[in-house]
């Protein structure tokens, strides 16, 4: 059992009290307690039920006022358009729930994908475990901007803080400590305490898991709620927001028709009432904010296929309008996968072979290099696993990569010695440094970069070795310098370092470029895409690795020596002319994002790291670093990337891009179908006119082609020229002059078609039925063809491709054709729709009209691109 008060024990008898060690738990023994305590998660809130959700489909003031127009309906004895409003009604609620589960269906993938995940000490060995697979005893190592995964008592801390505003309400970070204090002591002075949920700002830390799950402080008071993200976005709310306005006026417009109706054209109320209803409801997108919200959630689960995970839906459609990227280099344009390749000494220089993270590999001249790589395991926190016949590594690459070439030279990737003491690596003073000892005595190993080390040593020429550094960085490699001192104390005295080190040498390290980042990087170029590299390395190692992955003007590189001189004015006239950046703080990347705006760009900003945290969030898409990234970086991104990698990026940037050109196909063919359909019915209102189909025949079309083909669309591929277009502004209005002009233009030409099938039929002699039976087939058929015209908004749909469609297409539009003969030639739903047969070459002539329709469209839409283009 998990010890009582155990802020007041020491760390020793906590960890006798949990039953482990300073090595952690065995596998078996983890497994057992995992069993006995459970996962280490919060309980989750209960769900809404299936009929909840299905009945909260009718709360929405468009599905208001069907049902009351079939209660009239209903009350004047029209059954069958009682029947259809109504089938009109449960049709909407039912896209609507499978909306919403399709919604939580993807937000549930999106948690499990997002997991926390931890360093643990399992057998002795470093491993990363799942943050749910922790039980009480667990060894757990935390570094700065890492979530704290369970409640712990600290056994080491090194210049520890962390946040714990969500427990304590202090906006500044607690300073932590390994003495224990009172039992009594108040939660935010339980110094050597970690709780679960918090975020460790600064140092390092090793501590035993003495509680998990709900029995954790957080799960205790119960302040975190598991619940579905909204599937919302700025562009949804504006047009569910539009759809209401326009559905205040289709009211008011109905109301005024059915005034003008009766008292002006002296025309029987019922009858009349029914038409208007029968407007109305044709008119009303009821359906759209729907259609578009399930269009956003296929484009979440599209992204997951494509590792890049959307925690906000807004993200799809800032990616999806980005023309800047910030990225990362190692890992990101990078491979991840470091390695040493060349090493130089006092004594001279050496190249070293060998690939990944295996420790072989030849060194070349001979020579003794045993003291350097010796600094190299000692000054590290990595771990080098052999799996499946492959090397690993656990922590850093880099570190990884230092271990790999300590092997190659001694044998041992990992020499015996005890650590004492250590500083860890910080930004700010750009070294790290550790205190062991060993038969040799103690001594403090110290690497860091070759500007800050060689300023350490006292025993060399520190401009010959910069001189060193800058040629090795100049080749593309990353430059480690190494020194040490000999120790006689327990600590490290921080004071002696500086003047007193002995100089070891230098090591160049190269993570090679991805070769799917190089074209990655080509293609965004095509779409008018700048991206641009924020590293940390040396100005030469990015510029080399800025040419080799393609970007634009790779030799000028500004530092962040430089950024710090440069006032905000002058940043954002240097920062578009400009693609790398190196030696840059964390604090760097928000002057950037900011100046970058400030040019009116839309930028995504990629990170890893707790002080990465202002800049994603600042930036018009954040990007987290799904494998390397801290969770701080994580919870302030609108987007983590499950693999790390920039072609991720672009593969997320074209699906954005095809979001948000399904939802502007979803709204372009919407609005003008709804119009041409309410226009033909109003203006034979209007102008005394026998109508040309009935208000039954009105509501039908509505229910089977309003909601259906409109969905068809939210499953659209990416269209061919997608990441050849500019970047789209993110203040683009969705009603464009150019959809106006689309509404009116359809809207017109559904009047014309369908008053034209309907005076032929009335000219031929045929019977009002059977010309309203042409007529609503007609309008049925143009909504089809201007699906598959509204298909390829950007280029021609007089194409193989644009013809051959997409598995939904097919469906929706084989479905509808069924049902269409199904009302217009079987008897029982002849006499509920008042249908009547078609003759076949009257059926050709309604098809004809369709594709002249297409015709039309296409003629013109090429007319407006050629424009557009010349």
């Amino acid at each position: 059992m998990p010890p009582h008060a155990p802020h007041s024990l020491p760390a020793d008898a906590c960890l006798a009290e949990l039953g482990t060690g300073a090595n952690g738990l065995t596998g078996a023994e983890a497994a057992r307690r995992l069993g006995l305590h459970g996962p280490n998660r919060l309980p989750e809130t209960p769900a809404k039920g299936p009929l909840r959700r299905f009945l909260a489909q009718f709360h929405n003031v468009l599905i208001y006022v069907l049902i009351a127009a079939a209660m009239v309906t209903g009350a004047l004895q029209h059954w069958v358009d009682t029947g259809v409003i109504l089938a009109v009604v449960l049709a909407n609620a039912a896209i609507g729930f499978v909306q919403e589960g399709k919604a939580e269906a993807a937000m549930a993938a999106i948690r499990q994908m997002l997991a926390p995940h931890t360093a643990a000490l399992r057998d002795g060995a470093r491993v990363t475990v799942d943050a749910a697979d922790l039980v009480p005893g667990d060894i757990v190592l935390l570094e700065a901007g890492d979530k704290v995964p369970a409640d712990l008592r600290l056994i080491e801390a090194r210049g520890l803080a962390a946040q714990e505003a969500i427990l304590t309400g202090e906006s500044v970070p607690a300073e932590k400590s390994v003495a224990p204090v009172a039992a009594d002591a108040a939660l935010g002075d339980r110094s050597p305490m970690l709780w679960s949920g918090t975020l460790v700002t600064q140092g390092t830390a090793r501590g035993v898991v003495v509680a998990t799950g709900a029995a954790t402080e957080i799960g205790r008071i119960g302040g975190l709620l598991a619940g579905v993200e909204q599937l919302t976005t700025p562009l949804v709310a504006q047009m569910d927001h539009f759809a209401r306005w326009l559905s205040f006026l289709i009211l008011l417009a109905a109301a005024l028709l059915l005034a003008y109706g009766t008292f002006v054209g002296h025309q029987d109320f019922s009858e009349l009432f029914m038409v208007v209803v029968g407007v109305t409801v044709s008119a009303i997108p009821e359906g759209l904010p729907a259609v578009m919200t399930i269009t956003l959630a296929i484009g979440v689960q599209a992204m997951a296929q494509r590792h890049a995970i959307v925690r906000r839906l807004p993200a799809i459609e800032a990616i999806g309008s980005v023309s800047v990227i910030c990225t990362d280099k190692t890992g990101t344009l990078t491979r991840n996968e470091m390695v040493v390749t060349a090493a130089e000494t006092p004594t001279g220089a050496f190249e070293v072979g060998g690939a990944g993270y295996a420790p072989e590999g030849t060194i070349t001249p001979a020579g003794d290099l045993s003291r350097l790589a010796r600094a190299a395991a000692l000054c590290n926190d990595a771990a080098l696993t052999l799996q499946g016949g492959h090397w690993l590594v656990e922590g850093d690459p880099m570190e990884g990569a230092l271990l790999a070439f300590a092997g190659k030279v001694d044998g041992a990737a990992a020499p015996e010695a005890r650590r004492l003491d250590a500083i860890p690596f910080d930004s700010r003073h750009r070294f790290m440094a550790v205190l062991t000892e060993s038969a040799a005595g103690r001594v403090t190993a110290v690497k860091g970069a070759p500007e800050r080390v060689l300023r350490m040593c006292g025993d060399i020429d520190p401009h010959h070795w910069h001189q060193r550094a800058e040629a090795m960085a100049l080749r593309g490699l990353r430059v480690l310098a190494f020194g040490e001192r000999t120790e006689t104390g327990d600590a490290i005295d921080a004071a002696a370092l500086e003047g007193g080190l002995r100089f070891l040498g230098l090591v160049g390290l190269i993570d090679p470029p991805r070769p799917e980042a190089i074209a990655a990087v080509a293609e965004c170029r095509t779409a008018g895409i700048r991206v641009k590299m924020i590293t940390g390395d040396h100005a030469g190692t990015a510029a080399a690795i800025a040419r080799q992955v393609g970007l634009d003007n790779p030799d000028r590189v500004l530092t962040g020596a430089h950024l710090d001189k440069l006032d905000d004015a002058a940043l954002a006239l240097a920062v578009s002319g400009v693609n790398v950046f190196a030696r840059t703080s964390p604090e760097h990347k928000l002057r950037l994002v900011t100046a970058l705006q400030a040019n009116g760009f839309s930028v995504a900003m990629t990170g890893d790291g707790v002080n990465d945290a202002p800049a994603l969030k600042r930036a018009d898409a954040g990007i987290a670093m799904g494998r390397k990234g801290s969770e701080a970086a994580k919870e302030a991104a609108d987007l983590v990337l499950t693999d790390d990698n920039f072609a991720s990026i672009a593969a997320a940037v074209r699906e954005g891009r095809t979001v948000y050109d399904n939802l502007t196909k979803v709204i372009s063919w919407t609005l003008p179908t709804n119009a041409g359909e309410s226009a033909t019915v109003i203006l034979a209102l209007l102008a005394g006119l026998t109508l040309p189909v009935t208000a039954v025949q009105i509501l039908w079309i509505n229910l089977v082609t309003g909601i259906t083909l409109g969905i068809a669309l939210a499953f659209e591929p990416t269209e061919a020229g997608t990441m050849t277009r500019p970047p789209r502004p993110r203040t683009a209005p969705i009603l464009s002059g150019a959809l106006v002009w689309h509404v009116v233009l359809v809207a017109t030409l559904f009047v014309v078609a369908v008053f034209g099938i309907f005076s032929y039929a009335t000219d031929r002699g045929y019977p009002v039925d059977l010309a309203r039976t042409m007529a609503m087939n007609t309008i049925v058929v143009l909504e089809i063809f201007h699906l598959f015209f509204i298909r390829n908004i950007h280029g021609t749909s007089l194409s193989l491709a644009a013809v051959r469609g997409t598995k939904a297409v097919w469906i929706v539009v084989a479905a509808i054709t069924v049902t269409q003969f199904a009302v217009t030639y079987l008897p029982p739903l002849q006499a509920l729709l008042g249908t009547r047969a078609v003759p076949f070459t009257d059926g050709l002539l309604i098809v004809g009209v369709g594709a002249a329709f297409f015709a039309l469209l296409e003629i013109e839409k090429q007319i407006r691109l050629g424009l557009r283009r010349s």
